[in-house]
């Protein structure tokens, strides 16, 4: 272990000691995410479209409404590993995102690590989905390079965080209804270089809704001369409009 690395761990010993982690969804000290919480998050395992991974009723066809009418046209599918809706997953990722829970990662990631290899999922390189350069001043960081990061290493898989750029400081996503998502992520990605030509790309998201965001992304990496692309999302949100 590196000097840097020791101090940090030994940083962070300290910290737990004077300021006790608790759980951010039961609030119980002890972990970030406690085991029983862990347990109650539900699991996406069956019944969801084929391709871009949203949830189905039991019994119904292996493609979505939205994917029969209106495919994503660049990704080659996209899968999740928990449904967003249900407790305590929302609650994880909204202490990931917005009140900077660096722990969060190396716990969430797993989720991630298992829902690869349960899809079955092939890659040579992760990509986190890229945040534009005055969101990540705000927010001071990337949730979704946090967790590619750890996904990364989990998978012993190398991990891309250059190549793939936005170029537009786009709305937030979530406040738009389903068909101006697309509008508002269209063409505001790009593939910087030729580094991933040939290569099986696996895009890392923490919420995925319409699956447009990774849809653009696909299409700049398409571009770039990227073999196939396929997003993986820590959970899934219904598409409420």
């Amino acid at each position: 272990m590196s000097v840097s690395n020791l101090f940090k761990k030994s940083s962070q010993l300290f910290l737990d000691v004077i300021f006790p982690p608790y759980c951010v969804s039961c609030r119980t000290t002890g972990q970030w995410l406690c085991e029983n919480c862990l347990n109650l998050i539900s699991l996406v395992t069956n019944s969801f479209c084929q391709h871009c991974g949203t949830p189905l009723s039991t019994g119904h066809a292996d493609r979505c409404q939205r994917c029969c009418t209106q495919p994503l046209k660049s990704i080659d599918g996209i899968r999740a590993a928990a449904h967003f809706e249900k407790n305590p997953i929302r609650e994880a990722i909204h202490a990931l995102k917005y009140e900077n829970h660096r722990a969060l990662p190396g716990i969430l990631s797993q989720l991630l690590a298992e829902a690869y290899q349960r899809f079955g999922l092939k890659a040579d390189t992760i990509l986190p989905i890229p945040l534009h350069h005055l969101r990540h001043k705000e927010r001071g960081y990337n949730q979704s390079e946090l967790l590619a990061r750890e996904l990364g290493q989990k998978l012993g898989l190398p991990v891309n965080c250059r190549s793939l750029k936005r170029t537009r400081h786009t709305k937030v996503q979530v406040d738009l209804p389903a068909v101006e998502r697309y509008q508002n992520v269209a063409e505001a990605f790009v593939c910087s270089d030729r580094e991933l030509s040939d290569q099986r790309v696996l895009l890392i998201d923490d919420v995925c809704t319409t699956g447009a965001t990774m849809d653009a992304c696909a299409a700049a990496l398409k571009l770039a001369g990227v073999k196939s692309v396929w997003g993986l999302a820590l959970a899934r949100a219904s598409i409420s409009s």
